[in-house]
């Protein structure tokens, strides 16, 4: 009963670490302001820093000295919500060298324009750009950022309300503005224009409602991916001042009108001019702004279809900017959401690899972090007495001793006190380990020691 109860106070000690679904782990470090992670069909990940740089971290973590694309001469990223905002990969990049980006120019509009890699496969061309369509901005934020190509084929570009606060403009109901909208267009094909418009997108022909819109009524779709496996779309939308959405687009559906800003999640905000709540599709998830830990915006992420961890398949990935909390929604149970963290570094944007696995950038941390299944140990964890950290606290090494046969040492992990695992050590059964912490910085860290008995044990340890 005394060991019972001794475990119990470690887990609350841990801020619920291993009570939660998801862990993190840092996979990258040293980016200024990154805010999206995206694959070109190989082990790299493209880091876009807001600024206006695209830098390649490796498979093994390490970064590239040579940036794959600096066009921060040309991007305006004066305040938050400007910058370059969003890269895309074209479907046969592998074959053209296309790719697409979403930038803030210097007028301070938006731009989405197509770039090609050069003969180095490290290396854009940064002379090749081509400007596909440029979208006035009244305002400096609610710029959207997001372009993604589809499962069609197809470039789908998320554009927020124009800015300032409560869509002054009506930007986001009217037709014949491209702004809190998602547009949908055809850059694949050989013509002298810069894009055509999809023959089967949904408003051609209606006189009111301009040939670019796919989808209507979005405030500031910060995110959205489709499902890899079945064509769905998920929707980001941040929220004004009192609720963050998530929309769930099924594959097949179109001219959809997300509501803003007559409703803002399912709420009513400004029903002027509007028409029966009918005419409008409502969130399949929503939380609330405020609260401890305090939430203000939501980072929309994606379906998990990695092989990694089976316990995440099907799951919707998703976060809070400000709380630093990760959420899962299953759509298979009603939506039901399940809250992870908090965690840490400004949850800007999600990203996948190649093989699905998902991270998160940190926009004040400058780091990029990979996304665990917390469950996925088997052992039975329990308080082992015989099982000592030396010295405690340290400033710079220490050991893990074992004073019996029985104990010996399989796996180290160390994670901080908000749940991020920051560092792995696998060892080949010993009964002693020394540490060496430092590249650690002062404070309380949590050592959970795996043994070769399937059982693991959890220790406190302070660094000075």
């Amino acid at each position: 009963m005394i060991n019972k109860i001794l475990i119990a106070a470690i887990f609350l000690n841990t801020v619920f670490l291993f009570s939660q679904n998801v862990i993190v782990e840092s996979f990258g470090t040293g980016f200024t302001k990154p805010v999206n992670i995206q694959h070109a069909g190989d082990d790299r990940l493209f880091i876009v820093e807001q600024d206006g740089k695209i830098k390649i971290l490796n498979a093994n973590g390490t970064t590239n000295v040579a940036d794959f694309l600096n066009i921060d001469a040309i991007v305006r990223s004066v305040g938050n919500e400007q910058g370059l905002l969003g890269l895309a990969f074209h479907p046969n990049y592998s074959t053209n060298g296309f790719f697409f980006v979403n930038y803030i120019n210097n007028s301070g509009d938006t731009v989405i324009a197509r770039y090609t890699v050069s003969v180095n496969a490290n290396i854009a061309d940064s002379n090749s750009g081509q400007i596909i369509l440029t979208i006035s901005q009244p305002y400096t934020n609610h710029n959207g950022g997001n372009i993604v190509f589809g499962p069609d084929g197809y470039l789908y570009i998320g554009m927020g309300d124009g800015g300032s606060a409560g869509d002054p403009q009506n930007n986001a109901q009217n037709g014949n503005s491209l702004l809190g909208k998602i547009l949908r267009i055809d850059v694949g094909v050989a013509t002298t224009a810069n894009y055509t418009i999809p023959i089967d997108n949904p408003y051609i022909g209606n006189a009111s409602i301009l040939d670019e819109i796919w989808a209507i009524g979005v405030r500031n779709p910060w995110r959205f991916s489709f499902d890899s496996t079945n064509g769905d779309l998920w929707i980001g939308d941040v929220g004004q001042n009192s609720k963050e959405e998530i929309n769930h687009v099924v594959n097949g559906m179109s001219a959809v009108n997300y509501g803003w800003r007559c409703y803002e999640a399912s709420d009513t905000y400004n029903t002027a001019g509007c028409g029966n709540s009918t005419n409008y599709t409502f969130p399949v998830a929503e939380y609330n702004q405020g609260g401890s830990p305090y939430k203000c915006s939501i980072t929309g992420g994606f379906v998990y279809r990695g092989a990694a961890y089976s316990n995440f398949t099907g799951l919707y990935f998703y976060a809070d900017y400000c709380s630093n909390e990760i959420f899962t929604v299953n759509p298979n149970n009603a939506y039901q959401v399940i809250q992870n963290g908090p965690f840490e570094g400004g949850i800007s944007s999600f990203g996948q690899d190649v093989t699905g696995e998902l991270y998160y950038s940190g926009l004040y941390s400058g780091e990029i972090y990979k996304i665990k299944d917390a469950t996925l140990e088997t052992e039975e964890v329990i308080f082992i007495q015989n099982i000592t950290l030396e010295p405690n606290p340290t400033n710079s090494k220490t050991k893990i001793k074992t004073n019996n046969d029985n104990y010996i040492l399989r796996k180290i992990q160390i994670f901080n006190v908000l749940g991020k695992l920051m560092q792995t050590v696998n060892i080949k059964n010993i009964s002693n380990y020394e540490l060496n912490l430092s590249n650690f910085d002062k404070g309380i860290y949590f050592v959970k020691i795996h043994l070769t008995n399937n059982k693991s044990t959890i220790k406190k340890l302070i660094i000075e």
